[in-house]
């Protein structure tokens, strides 16, 4: 029986006052893998935001990760953040510490305190992005592809049952965009993790075909045909 993630039913989606998609109806189940493609501007971004809590949902009903997205306050939202991960294409490291302060950072923002048991979990992650050896780097010693790596691991830390990604092989190259692509396969397909991806790149979609949502003149469009982007 199928097991959503995401539930959204009739949802208005606003950026400000300006109407951004409408009547927006999506279901995403465990595990799944779902592409997010459409033009600069026609709400790729609006719709991740709206589902780990930035824009806040006015219209419609929305569940992500068990959080009803109509009831989130400013209390709840890390509650549901915390549940979720989210892979940036700029990385969003911080600069200033290397990658196991990143990592700790976060821990200790979603209320982690045994020392003992975030080193284990940094250790986790960071195997399962194979960046084992790479927890004392600084981000600037590290190449893009492992930047991204980082991005993933952190976004695995609290063990989230979906990850949001916001092309997250953007600013990479193709054979780095690959390596990234078959670790967010894997990730989905071996622990169960569900992810949605907002992508502008064709080649990626063709090499890893998923299921495919279209965000086009303020609309849905589910299982589309992949002619261009």
């Amino acid at each position: 029986m199928a097991d959503p993630i995401i539930e959204i039913r009739n949802v208005n989606i606003y950026q400000g006052d300006s109407l951004v998609l409408q009547d927006v109806n999506l279901t995403v189940d465990k595990g799944e893998f779902v592409y997010l493609v459409g033009k600069t501007g026609t709400g790729k971004s609006s719709l991740l935001k709206t589902m780990y809590g930035e824009l806040i949902l006015k219209e419609g009903d929305g569940t992500v990760a068990g959080y009803d997205l109509r009831k989130l306050t400013w209390k709840t939202v890390p509650y549901l953040r915390r549940s979720i991960g989210v892979v940036f294409q700029d990385f969003q490291l911080l600069t200033d510490r290397n990658v196991n302060e990143n990592l700790k950072f976060v821990l200790k923002a979603t209320g982690w305190k045994d020392e003992k048991l975030m080193n284990e979990k940094i250790a986790d992650v960071l195997d399962k992005v194979g960046l084992k050896s790479k927890g004392f780097k600084m981000p600037f010693e590290m190449s893009g592809g492992e930047q991204q790596r980082i991005d993933i691991a952190r976004a695995l830390l609290n063990s989230p049952k979906l990850i949001l990604a916001d092309e997250p092989t953007g600013n990479l190259d193709p054979e780095t965009s690959d390596e990234i692509m078959s670790l967010l396969f894997h990730i989905s397909r071996d622990y169960g993790t569900a992810i949605v991806m907002a992508t502008h790149d064709y080649i990626v979609l063709k090499k890893f075909p998923a299921r495919v949502v279209r965000t086009e003149h303020g609309r849905i469009i589910d299982n589309a045909t992949i002619t261009h982007l």
